[in-house]
C-alpha cells in the first residue's frame, strides 16, 4: 500500500511563488525598461521595437512541446526541476545578450538603415524569440509542477498564492529597476544609459534565476504525484496547436467567449510599449520614475485581486463583475487621456493605480468565469489552450500598440499628446466591445453544447490514435 503524499503548506506555497515573482520582474525588465530605453532614449521606431519585443510571445506554441518534453524526458531525475533550471539559467543569459544587441542595432540605425541594420534588427528579433523559448522551456514545467504537487481540493489556494507572488515580482522589479536607474534623468549621456542598463540587466537575471533555484529545490522529490498520475497527465498534455483551435471554435458560444477573450486581452494589454514612453514624452518623466508606474499598477492589481475574490465576485457574480471590469478599465483609459490632455502628472499616476485596480477585476472575473466553464475531465485542454491563445494575443497586442504608436508619431510628431491617442482610443473600444460580447455570452448554453461537443472532437481525435 502506497504512503499518502505529504501536503503543501502555505509556506511552501509562498515559496514556489518566488519563481513567479522572478518572472514578474523580468517582465518589468524587457516590457517596461527596455521598451522605454529603446523608443525614448535609443529613437528605435515604435513599431521595430514592438515588433522585435513581440517575438518572444510569438513562440508561444512551443509550450505544448516542453510540456510534452518535460513529461517524457527527465533531467537528472526530474520530470519539472532540471527544466526549469535549465530555462531559468538560459533566459537569464538572454535577457543580458538582448541589451548587448540592442545597444549594437540603436547605433547601426543612427548611422543609417542599411542591410546591416536590417541584419541587426533580425539579430534582435531573434534574440527575444530565443528568450521566448526559454521563458516556455522554465514556466510551462513549473505550471505542471503546480498541478503534479496539489490535490483537487489545495490546488486554488496554490494557484492564488502563486499569482500574487507574481504581482509582487512586478512591484519589486519596478522598485529595483527605479533605484538602480536613479541617475539616469531625462537627455542622460549614452554611456551613462548604456552602464546602467547593462548593471541592472546583470544583476537582476541572476536573482531571478536564484529564486528559481530556492523555489523549487527539492519539492519534486518530496511531492510530486507524477507517477501516481502519469497516464492521466499523459492524456492531458496531448494539446496539440490544431486540436486546441478545434475546440476553441467546437460551437458559436464558445467562439464567441473566446473572441470576448481576445477583444479583453488586447484591450488591457495594448498599452504594455506605450504607457511608460507616454510617460516620458508628455509627462517629462525620467526613466527611474515611468519604472515606478509598474509598482503602482501591480498594487492596484493585487487591490483588484482581493476585492474581486472576497468581495465583489460574491455579491455581483462572475459575468457581472468581469463586464464591470472591461467598464472600469476603459474609464482607467479615458482618467489617462485626460490627464495627458491636461498635463497632470500625479492624475496620470492615479490613474494608472486605477486601471491596475480595474485590470485585476476583469481579469479575475474572467478567469472564475473560465473555470466555471471548464469540464473537470478536460480541465488540461481547455487551460492550456486558454494559455496558448492568451499568449498570441499578448503577442499580438504589443504589436498593434506598437504599430498605433508609430501611425500616431507620424501623423502628430513623437512629442505630441494626440500621438498616443490612437492606442488609448482603441482599447477603450476593445474593452466596450468585450463587454457586450460577454453579455451575449449564454453561459448555460455554453456549457451543455462544450461538454457535448468536446466529448465529441476528443473521442474522434483518440480514435485516430
Amino acid at each position: 500500500m502506497s504512503q499518502p503524499y505529504p501536503r503543501i503548506t502555505v509556506w511552501t506555497m509562498v515559496r514556489l511563488g518566488l519563481f513567479q515573482a522572478g518572472l514578474g520582474m523580468m517582465s518589468v525588465l524587457m516590457l517596461g525598461i527596455l521598451n522605454r530605453v529603446m523608443i525614448s532614449e535609443l529613437a528605435i521606431p515604435p513599431l521595430v521595437a514592438a515588433g522585435v519585443i513581440a517575438m518572444h510571445q510569438l513562440v508561444a506554441p512551443a509550450r505544448v512541446w516542453f510540456g510534452q518534453l518535460s513529461d517524457a524526458h527527465p533531467i537528472a531525475g526530474t520530470h519539472r526541476t532540471g527544466y526549469v533550471w535549465l530555462g531559468a539559467a538560459t533566459f537569464a543569459f538572454l535577457a543580458w545578450s538582448v541589451v548587448q544587441m540592442t545597444w549594437q542595432a540603436a547605433a547601426q540605425m543612427q548611422a543609417g538603415w542599411t542591410w546591416v541594420t536590417w541584419a541587426w534588427v533580425a539579430l534582435l528579433g531573434l534574440g527575444f524569440a530565443l528568450y521566448g523559448l526559454a521563458v516556455s522551456a522554465s514556466s510551462t514545467p513549473f505550471a505542471a509542477l503546480l498541478v503534479d504537487i496539489s490535490d483537487e481540493d489545495n490546488r486554488s489556494q496554490i494557484v492564488g498564492v502563486v499569482w500574487s507572488l507574481l504581482m509582487v515580482g512586478i512591484i519589486a522589479g519596478a522598485i529595483t529597476g527605479s533605484g538602480l536607474l536613479r541617475q539616469v534623468e531625462l537627455d542622460a549621456a549614452p554611456d551613462v544609459i548604456r552602464a546602467s542598463m547593462n548593471r541592472l540587466f546583470t544583476i537582476v537575471p541572476l536573482a531571478v534565476f536564484g529564486l528559481a533555484v530556492v523555489s523549487t529545490a527539492g519539492i519534486e522529490g518530496k511531492f510530486s504525484r507524477y507517477r501516481q498520475r502519469s497516464r492521466v497527465a499523459e492524456r492531458e498534455d496531448q494539446i496539440t496547436l490544431g486540436r486546441a483551435l478545434r475546440i476553441l471554435t467546437a460551437s458559436p458560444q464558445t467562439g464567441l467567449f473566446f473572441t470576448f477573450l481576445l477583444c479583453m486581452t488586447l484591450g488591457l494589454f495594448m498599452q504594455e510599449p506605450v504607457l511608460e514612453p507616454y510617460g516620458g514624452a508628455i509627462f517629462n518623466m525620467p526613466i527611474a520614475q515611468t519604472t515606478r508606474l509598474n509598482a503602482y499598477f501591480g498594487v492596484g492589481t493585487l487591490l483588484g485581486l482581493v476585492l474581486t475574490g472576497f468581495a465583489i465576485v460574491p455579491r455581483l457574480g462572475k459575468r457581472p463583475t468581469t463586464v464591470l471590469g472591461c467598464i472600469l478599465s476603459a474609464l482607467a483609459f479615458m482618467g489617462i487621456m485626460l490627464a495627458g490632455w491636461l498635463g497632470q502628472a500625479g492624475l496620470f499616476t492615479v490613474m494608472v493605480l486605477a486601471f491596475g485596480i480595474a485590470s485585476g477585476v476583469t481579469t479575475t472575473g474572467a478567469l472564475t468565469l473560465m473555470l466555471d466553464l471548464t469540464l473537470a475531465e478536460t480541465a488540461g485542454t481547455f487551460i492550456g489552450a486558454w494559455g496558448l491563445a492568451q499568449a498570441l494575443a499578448r503577442a499580438l497586442s504589443t504589436l498593434c500598440g506598437g504599430g498605433l504608436l508609430e501611425l500616431g508619431t507620424r501623423w502628430f510628431g513623437a512629442e505630441s499628446f494626440w500621438a498616443y491617442v490612437p492606442v488609448f482610443g482603441t482599447q477603450v473600444l476593445l474593452l466596450g466591445l468585450a463587454a457586450l460580447l460577454l453579455r451575449a455570452v449564454d453561459v448555460k448554453a455554453f456549457a451543455e453544447r462544450t461538454q457535448v461537443r468536446l466529448q465529441e472532437i476528443l473521442a474522434e481525435e483518440f480514435e485516430l490514435e
